[in-house]
C-alpha cells in the first residue's frame, strides 16, 4: 500500500504522516486507488412488479462480491421506470464484471438460466445494445425449451420465448460487453466501529446514486479488506490486509499503516463501466464519508503494479 500513516510499536519513532489535506476535520491522503481492467455487461431484468423484479435482481447477484473468488462481481444499479423499459412493465438494471469476455459470457448463462427465467413473471434484455462485442445468453439458454421454443427478430435482435410452466419466458439471444474498471475504492479510518459504519453507509447512499457503477460487497462495505498474496501462506491468492486490521498495530511483523486515534476501518469498492462513473462515485462518497468520528480518508494501491487505472484522492475532492 501507498499511504504510509503508520503507527508503530510503542515507543518507537514514527514516520512522518503522507501529505494530507482535511475536508470537514477528515484527513484526505495524498494517494490514489488502483483500479484494473474487465469487462461489463448491463442485464436489464422486467417483472409484473418492482418487487419481483428486485428479487430476481438480488438473486441474480448473489455470491458475486469479488472475482477471487466468486469469479465474477455483480450488483444492483438501479431502477428503471415502465416507460424506460423495453417491455413497459417495471425494471431493473444490474451490472456484472469478471476478468474477460468468456468469464462473462458463462456468467451471465448461468445467472440468467438459474435466477432470472426461474423466477415468477420475469424477462430479460440486454442493457449494452449500441455494443459490438456480444456474447451469447439466449442462444444457449433456448435449449431449455426443448425444441419448444421459438424466437423473433425485432429491429435486428434476436428474442426467444421459452415455455416454462407459469407461461413463457423472454430473453434476448445476445447480450453486450464493453470493457470496463474494477477495484477503484477508499478507506475510511474511524475513531470507533460505529462512526466507521456510519461514514460508510452515508457514503454508499450517496454512491448509489450513480449510474453506471456497482460497489458489489455486502451492502456496499467491505471490512475484510485484502492484499495480493499472504506472508506466511504461499498458495494463498489473497489474505488480509494486516496493515489496516487495527488489533494487529504494533506487532513486530506488521507495518501497521492504521495512525493514532483510528481503531476500526472500512472499505468501499466500486466497479464501473466507465472512468467517469467511477470518479463521480468516489467523489460523492468521499464527501459524504467526511463526517465526525472520522480520522482519515486513504485508498488502496500497490505502487501502481496492480492495475493501469489510477483514482487520485485530492483531485477527485478538488
Amino acid at each position: 500500500m501507498s499511504s504510509k500513516a503508520s503507527g508503530s510499536a510503542e515507543g518507537e519513532l514514527q514516520p512522518a504522516p503522507p501529505p494530507a489535506v482535511e475536508r470537514n476535520g477528515v484527513r484526505i491522503v495524498d494517494t490514489f486507488a488502483e483500479a484494473f481492467g474487465m469487462r461489463g455487461a448491463r442485464v436489464v431484468i422486467t417483472a409484473q412488479s418492482p418487487a419481483w423484479a428486485r428479487t430476481a435482481a438480488l438473486s441474480m447477484t448473489g455470491f458475486a462480491t469479488s472475482v477471487i473468488g466468486c469469479k465474477v462481481e455483480a450488483g444492483i444499479e438501479g431502477e428503471i421506470a415502465p416507460d424506460d423499459t423495453p417491455d413497459g412493465r417495471p425494471g431493473i438494471s444490474v451490472l456484472l464484471f469478471a476478468f474477460d469476455a468468456e468469464g462473462l459470457g458463462r456468467q451471465l448463462i448461468d445467472r440468467v438460466g438459474q435466477t432470472i427465467l426461474t423466477c415468477p413473471t420475469t424477462a430479460c434484455f440486454d442493457g449494452l445494445p449500441q455494443s459490438p462485442e456480444r456474447v451469447t445468453v439466449g442462444g444457449a439458454l433456448r435449449h431449455f425449451g426443448d425444441k419448444y421454443q421459438s424466437s423473433k427478430m425485432l429491429d435486428g435482435q434476436r428474442y426467444w420465448r421459452i415455455p416454462v410452466m407459469e407461461g413463457e419466458f423472454l430473453v434476448q439471444e445476445a447480450f453486450g460487453i464493453q470493457k470496463a474498471i474494477g477495484g477503484g475504492n477508499f478507506l475510511i479510518l474511524a475513531k470507533d466501529q460505529a462512526a466507521a459504519l456510519a461514514a460508510a453507509e452515508a457514503a454508499v447512499v450517496a454512491m448509489r446514486r450513480v449510474r453506471g457503477v456497482i460497489l458489489p460487497f455486502p451492502g456496499g462495505i467491505v471490512r475484510a479488506g485484502s492484499k495480493v498474496g499472504a506472508k506466511k501462506y504461499k498458495n494463498m491468492i489473497a489474505s488480509t490486509n494486516d496493515a489496516y486490521c487495527p488489533t494487529l498495530r504494533g506487532r513486530p511483523d506488521v507495518s501497521s499503516e492504521i495512525p493514532a486515534g483510528a481503531n476500526s476501518v472500512l472499505e468501499i469498492v466500486i466497479d464501473g463501466l466507465d472512468r467517469t462513473a467511477i470518479e463521480d462515485a468516489m467523489r460523492a462518497g468521499l464527501d459524504a464519508a467526511c463526517r465526525p468520528g472520522v480520522v482519515e480518508i486513504t485508498a488502496g494501491n500497490y505502487g501502481g503494479k496492480l492495475g493501469k487505472h489510477h483514482f487520485h484522492l485530492h483531485q477527485l475532492i478538488g
